[in-house]
């Protein structure tokens, strides 16, 4: 484990003595100067965890030095040494950013609990800083895994859309990504500094969701024992998601409506107004122009929804992308399973190109990540997915067809009838013969044929 460095900037040689000294026994690594332009042209060109300065320097005093390193790092911890006399310096330093400020004469044990309580403030915006970083690189577009014509599309136009604070309609299956591409347009706009809610619409009774969205005030119902805010009032300033919002009800549906209209929103039992500055995005897997046709869903607003929408794509509409998910989920479990597996056995992908996937991206991971448990070998063999893909009949998918061409399209279903019989009858080539009604001299030309047999 590294060190944490500190820097030390003091005109008196005794005091820069002392706290190296000390500092180094406790474990430091520690850097001294006794001019503070020297000790701003340190902290420049080198990383440190704190900075502890001598308010009363001779040239560029302690506060000339918190300012500099402050509107160079805006999150640099700063201590200010000061004598009793100063203590309004030091007061006013921390107006200007300083964490806190050690008085002369010096208690080691308050040093060191002073320092102790910087560097863990230094620690917690590290890893904030840290997060926001690893959650933008998680978000970033370049790590939503596709490269199929439909997905990049999809790309194209999220990519256009990001930097306004239009609303936004995802419709897509469940399991297709709607809150990944979310998260994304959040990630990628001017809000992404601030928060990113999510809500399913779908997962709440109407009382609670109405709670969660819009906060209530004190005895507006019974369990109301406190004031509480509302979602749209904790992401002000940035992206609220509302997944599955075609399921919202009624009265739901028209608070939505004054808040895309008027930008404001009213706490449960509460009668005033409150702004907010929300960017609203919004999914579902619904057909929400049916539901309005039904009476279910409000027409206005949908269309204060839709101002952009998009259609994500299923899986099955971008099974190009099948071998690019499965390797990045491979890499994914197998890393978080300590497991030596690399890649599919061709008949697994197969399977796996095969299948429909009702659950689409969401229920590929699932299946990966079972398989990652269950192999015991460094190649995920059709034995360790799930039986009901394994099963799963044989037949022509006619999208399939127009996409590859109708001879592919008989080969490769040639080729799953074989190699279904073949397993089913334990490789015997006799059984697999009599099972499928040809010759066993035909069966071996059209297992070498198809790579099942060498």
């Amino acid at each position: 484990m590294s060190k944490n460095k500190i820097l030390v900037i003091d005109d008196e040689k005794s005091m820069l003595e002392f706290l190296s000294i000390m500092l180094t026994k406790d474990g430091f690594s520690v850097a001294t100067l006794d001019r503070g332009q020297e000790g701003i042209n340190m902290f420049k060109n080198t990383h440190f965890d704190l900075v502890i300065v001598d308010i009363k320097m001779p040239e560029v005093s302690g506060i000339d030095v918190l300012k500099s390193i402050r509107s160079y790092d805006t999150s640099a911890v700063v201590l200010m040494i000061t004598a009793y006399a100063s203590v309004d310096t030091a007061i006013e330093a921390m107006k200007l950013g300083a964490f806190d400020y050690i008085t002369k004469p010096f208690e080691i044990k308050n040093i060191r609990v002073i320092i102790s309580k910087a560097l863990q403030q230094r620690k917690l915006l590290d890893e904030n800083i840290n997060l926001k970083k690893q959650l933008k690189s998680e978000y970033d577009f370049k790590n939503i895994i596709g490269n199929s014509l439909p997905i990049r599309d999809v790309f194209d136009k999220v990519r256009k859309i990001s930097h306004t604070n239009a609303t936004v309609l995802l419709y897509g299956e469940t399991g297709a990504g709607k809150e990944l591409f979310a998260r994304a347009i959040h990630c990628n706009s001017h809000r992404k500094s601030e928060p990113f809610i999510s809500i399913d619409c779908g997962a709440l009774t109407e009382t609670l969701l109405e709670s969660e969205l819009f906060g209530h005030v004190k005895g507006a119902f019974t369990g109301a024992i406190e004031h509480k805010k509302g979602l749209f009032e904790v992401a002000d300033g940035g992206t609220i998601f509302l997944d599955e919002v075609g399921v919202a009800s009624p009265q739901i549906q028209t608070k939505l409506l004054r808040v895309l209209q008027e930008h404001e929103i009213k706490h449960v039992g509460g009668n005033k107004s409150i702004k907010v500055d929300v960017r609203v995005i919004a999914a579902t897997n619904l057909n929400l122009e049916q539901q309005i046709k039904e009476g279910k869903f409000r027409e206005d607003l949908f269309y204060r929804l839709s101002v952009i929408p998009i259609i994500l794509p299923s899986l099955r509409e971008r099974r190009d992308d099948i071998p690019l998910l499965v390797s990045h989920f491979l890499k994914k479990y197998a890393k978080k399973a300590g497991s030596k597996i690399k890649k599919m056995s061709s008949e697994a992908m197969q399977i796996l190109m095969k299948y429909n996937w009702p659950g689409n991206i969401r229920e590929l991971e699932n299946v990966i990540e079972r398989a990652v448990i269950l192999e015991e070998g460094d190649t995920i063999s059709t034995e360790s997915l799930p039986d009901k893909l394994r099963e799963q009949e044989i037949g022509i998918d006619e999208e399939r067809v127009i996409a590859e061409g109708l001879k592919n399209t008989v080969e490769q279903t040639e080729r799953n009838i074989i190699l279904k019989a073949f397993k089913e009858c334990a490789e015997n080539q006799y059984q697999t013969a009599k099972k499928l009604k040809v010759s066993r001299q035909n069966l071996q030309y059209k297992l070498k044929k198809h790579r099942i047999i060498k």
